[in-house]
């Protein structure tokens, strides 16, 4: 299974990474699981230095900017 992971504190951007994350799993209809990570030790453990960011099975894949479904829908038929 599929390990989608958005790193952010509860912004405005971080949400709406979360939404797109989870309708991009439901349009590519894909076993995943989309977890939210705001535990700020936990993101500066990983080397975040801007968020939100989106890890796909433990790989930074953005930091910064929130991709939009598309963009984390080609992402995510690239790793399968």
């Amino acid at each position: 299974m599929t390990t989608i992971e958005v790193l952010g504190t509860g912004c405005a951007k971080c949400k709406r990474l979360f939404a797109n994350a989870g309708q991009a799993v439901k349009d590519l209809k894909i076993a995943a699981e989309v977890v939210k990570v705001d535990d700020l030790d936990e993101i500066v453990k990983r080397g975040v230095m801007l968020t939100p960011a989106l890890f796909i099975n433990g790989e930074i894949v953005a930091e910064g900017r929130v991709p939009d479904v598309n963009e984390i829908k080609s992402m995510l038929s690239e790793g399968q």
